[in-house]
Parts: structure tokens; C-alpha cells; sequence
């Protein structure tokens, strides 16, 4: 039986056939994309997920810097007070100016507080541990919800795109995150728990999209940390395709150890593990995002 199975996948694969990926459908292979004349205005994508360890910050960083590889002006906002995504792109975030600073008004101009990185095309505006008061002091301010897209609208003719890390909750500062974005990319980890918040964070986009932010839809969700040899990450892949058909993009992003060794380095894994799958994932998910039209 298996020498039957395997003779005949060698057969399709000869026939050049389309081969189905882990989402179930024919796997599509994204064109490398043409490189642009000139930049911007940027589009906004903000990468939510209230439940924590999805892989949104590895998402941010990733992608990020596959955009960038292929040519696209990037901005990543680290909008979590854990600082996460500064620390993954090796950039400082205490003693320079911050997200912190532009939400609050002491600093009026975003470009103070943008820093580059190590990849070219990729800049940040960091944060840290003080952001986690942003909600206390904007309780009382006039249209709190809208801060965010106010700063990031002095900035976005600059950029391709503008990838935004939100905290893990669906607190005011989300709320400021999908306000001010034109797409949301929901990062959901191949286990059960995971799935089970995911009516949440859709219902929030939909109030948010209905009462803030008319443009607003959702780009898609993506997979994260799947592992093909067990059948509960396949499951609940397999439930997320019937729950949300084509909103699942077709990339999967496999678990490995690559990535925290890449947080640790401070460097995205395109450029500390180039040839590795999980580089390869991420740079078919800038690939697919640019094919859906999210990204130019």
C-alpha cells in the first residue's frame, strides 16, 4: 500500500499537478513580486489576537522583514508595553523616544521616534513597559480611539506598509490598533484554546468596523506553530478552513526552535536562518498577501 502511495504521488508530481497544501486546498506558488516605482501611501495591517503566544510579534517581525526583503517600505509599531518586537529587531526601547511618547502628545512628530533596523526597508517605533499606562491617561481624552491613526497619518505616504503588534487583549490600546488600520491579520496558534477566542476578536473587528472604522476588514487568518504530526494541530486546522473558508491563507507556519533563537539574536529569521522553512513560510506569506492585494 505505501509503495502504491508513493509511487503515485512521484507520478503527480511529475505531471506537475497541484499538490495540496496543510490547509486542504491545491498548493498555489505566489510569483515573486515586481518591485515598486515608488512608495506609498502605506496600508495598515494590524495584527490581533487577544489570547497570548499566538506568534504575533514573530508574525510583525517575519513579515516585516520579507516585505521588506522584496523591496517594500515597512514600518512596524511594537504597540505592546512588553516590547517584544522591539527586542526582536535589536532595537533600543528605554531612554528614546516611543510609541508612549506620539499617544500622549509629548512628542508631536513620529519621525523622532522612529528607529531603523538591521534589515533594510524595515523601521520601528518601539515601546515598553510604560505604554501599560496609555489606557489610564487617555480614559478622558476626546476621540481616544483615534490617537493612533492620528500619528501613524503623518507618517504613512513614507511606507509601503505599516504592520502594527498589538498587546494580547481587547483593551482601548486594540481598539486604537484596528481604529487606524485598513486590514486585520489574526495569527492563531493550531490548538484548540486558541481557536475558541476567535468569535471574540471577530465580533470586536465587526463593532469596531461598524461604530470607528468603516474601511476595516479582515486580511486573513493565519496559522501559526502547526505541527503535521499530530492530529489535534491538524483538526483544528481543518475546523478554522470550514469556520472561515478563504479568509485562512494557504501559508502555514510550522513550530520550530528557529525562532526564539532568532528573538534571542535580535534579528528577523529571514536574515538569521535564511534557508530554513520557517524563513521560507514567511517570505510565501508576503508573497500571498501581495497576490490577495492587502499589501501593494
Amino acid at each position: 500500500m505505501t509503495a502504491t502511495r508513493d509511487t503515485a504521488a512521484d507520478e503527480l508530481a511529475g505531471l506537475d499537478l497541484p499538490v495540496n497544501g496543510p490547509t486542504g486546498r491545491p498548493r498555489t506558488e505566489f510569483p515573486i513580486p515586481a518591485t515598486l516605482r515608488e512608495h506609498g501611501p502605506a496600508r495598515i495591517i494590524a495584527l490581533c489576537n487577544q489570547k497570548g503566544g499566538v506568534g504575533k510579534t514573530t508574525t510583525a517581525i517575519s513579515l516585516g522583514a520579507s516585505l521588506a526583503e522584496y523591496g517594500r517600505r515597512v514600518l512596524a509599531i511594537d504597540f505592546d508595553p512588553q516590547g517584544a518586537l522591539s527586542a526582536g529587531l535589536g532595537v533600543s526601547s528605554h531612554d528614546v523616544n516611543n510609541i508612549y511618547d506620539l499617544m500622549l502628545g509629548t512628542i508631536k512628530d513620529p519621525h523622532d521616534a522612529i528607529q531603523t533596523t538591521s534589515m533594510p526597508n524595515l523601521d520601528i517605533i518601539p515601546a515598553n513597559i510604560d505604554l501599560s499606562a496609555a489606557e489610564v491617561h487617555l480614559v478622558n481624552e476626546v476621540a481616544r480611539e483615534q490617537i493612533l491613526a492620528r500619528v501613524l497619518r503623518k507618517v504613512s505616504d513614507e511606507y509601503d506598509v505599516i504592520i502594527i503588534d498589538c498587546q494580547p487583549s481587547l483593551g482601548l490600546l486594540t481598539v486604537n490598533a484596528l481604529t487606524a488600520a485598513h486590514g486585520v491579520l489574526i495569527p492563531l496558534e493550531c490548538e484548540f484554546f486558541a481557536l475558541r477566542g476567535v468569535a471574540l476578536l471577530v465580533e470586536t473587528i465587526d463593532k469596531v468596523k461598524d461604530r470607528l472604522n468603516p474601511a476595516l476588514e479582515l486580511d486573513g487568518i493565519l496559522a501559526t506553530m502547526y505541527d503535521s504530526r499530530t492530529l489535534h494541530s491538524r483538526e483544528v486546522l481543518e475546523r478554522v478552513v470550514e469556520t472561515f473558508g478563504d479568509k485562512v491563507f494557504e501559508t502555514v507556519i510550522g513550530r520550530t526552535v528557529k525562532f526564539p533563537d532568532a528573538s534571542v539574536a535580535g534579528t528577523p529569521i529571514i536574515q538569521f536562518a535564511p534557508e530554513h522553512p520557517a524563513a521560507q513560510a514567511y517570505r510565501q506569506l508576503a508573497r500571498e498577501l501581495i497576490v490577495r492585494g492587502a499589501v501593494a
